[in-house]
């Protein structure tokens, strides 16, 4: 059977190759990927952007947008999904829920800003959702994190280049 057979990777395939061509729509789609609970990462494409000499402020809100508004979803997944789908489809368990909500009562909202980091980022979203922590104070620190990290890989990326 052939690997393409799948239909799945009829579709995985061609948004693949679409998110390597450097664009503004490409950084947004993988920036907002990248803030689900889907493993992938957004700043390789910013630095590739940048070094080809796109505008950086517009990178970085394109950037900053994409990835505030997919962990907008993750944040759903909490508020809305139920246990179902915390249990059965992420495969999350009753004790990595309380560890994640106890995490938050020992830190506060205020760990939200750092929703952009690699592998707690997404659950800190999710978990936002789960204690129904209200939508704009969630959007708000975690765009704010999110725009801090963009703006510094630029501010980086820029700085190097030149």
């Amino acid at each position: 059977m052939d690997l393409f057979d799948n239909g799945f990777l009829t579709y995985l395939v061609p948004l693949l190759n679409w998110l390597q061509q450097p664009g503004y729509p490409a950084l947004f789609a993988l920036s907002f990927l990248a803030s689900t609970l889907v493993p992938l990462g957004s700043e390789w494409l910013l630095v590739l952007m940048l070094v080809r000499g796109y505008d950086p402020a517009v990178s970085v809100l394109t950037a900053t947008t994409g990835n505030s508004l997919g962990a907008c979803t993750t944040w759903l997944v909490g508020r809305y999904g139920g246990d179902w789908l915390l249990v059965r489809l992420f495969r999350i368990s009753e004790q990595q829920r309380q560890r994640a909500e106890a995490w938050y009562q020992r830190y506060g909202i205020l760990s939200l800003l750092f929703s952009w980091l690699p592998v707690a980022g997404d659950p800190l979203c999710l978990v936002g959702g789960l204690l129904k922590i209200r939508f704009t104070t969630f959007l708000l620190l975690v765009g704010v994190g999110k725009l801090v990290r963009y703006a510094a890989v630029a501010w980086l990326t820029v700085k190097m280049a030149a």
